[in-house]
């Protein structure tokens, strides 16, 4: 099954991804991942793709593309893949479809992992880091409850940037989320529940 991810930051996308490859063997494609791997493999697109995260500038979408035919080659992603962090925007997503329809694996849902807003905003500045070995806990972990470390706040998670984060989230992605819904593709799930009911649903929505 070829999938792509959506939801907002904080939204609970990585766990039920991390969920989908333990259970099923997919292949869990990270845009920023096969990024970071080809400019360290120095691979023709990686040398391409450095120029312009040197530059500070975005990686062109055909780059992006390339890179992920690139990664749709290897022999993990036969069982389905879960595509996360791209398409971000609906001239991305057609881009997409053509190059997948070329190389015959073309996607079988766009999952969406819905939480409101507020819930979000709640979820991320509550969170608190351990600064020894990176549990992730909430305000109410005085010490890590693993390694007895410091919690600490990371400056992305105050409430102006949090929110900031997601005004930018909706702005660019709506209109991908009314296009994969226009494609029959859209599976929408309700993620504010445990993570063990959110995972039956995505499982029974997608008829796995």
């Amino acid at each position: 099954m070829n999938i792509v991810l959506l939801g907002a930051p904080g939204a609970g996308k990585g766990t039920q991804a991390a969920k989908l490859v333990d259970k099923y063997g997919f292949a869990h494609i990270s845009t920023g991942d096969i990024l970071r791997a080809a400019v360290k493999n120095q691979t023709p697109l990686g040398i391409e793709a450095k120029k312009y995260m040197d530059a500070g500038d975005l990686v062109p979408d055909e780059l992006v593309i390339g890179l992920v035919k690139e990664r749709l080659q290897d022999d993990d992603t036969k069982e389905g893949f879960i595509l996360d962090g791209f398409p971000r925007t609906s001239t991305q997503a057609v881009a997409l479809s053509s190059e997948l329809t070329e190389l015959n694996r073309p996607l079988d849902a766009a999952l969406l992992v819905d939480v409101d807003k507020e819930v979000i905003i709640g979820r991320l500045t509550s969170r608190r880091v351990c600064r020894d070995c990176g549990y992730i806990g909430t305000e109410a972990d005085k010490v890590c409850p693993k390694c007895g470390g410091e919690m600490y706040q990371r400056d992305d998670d105050n409430e102006a940037t949090v929110r900031n984060r997601l005004d930018v989230y909706e702005s660019s992605t709506a209109p991908l989320i009314d296009y994969y819904r226009g494609c029959d593709l859209l599976v929408e799930i309700n993620g504010d529940q445990d993570p063990e009911v959110v995972f039956a649903d995505v499982q029974k929505a997608l008829n796995l």
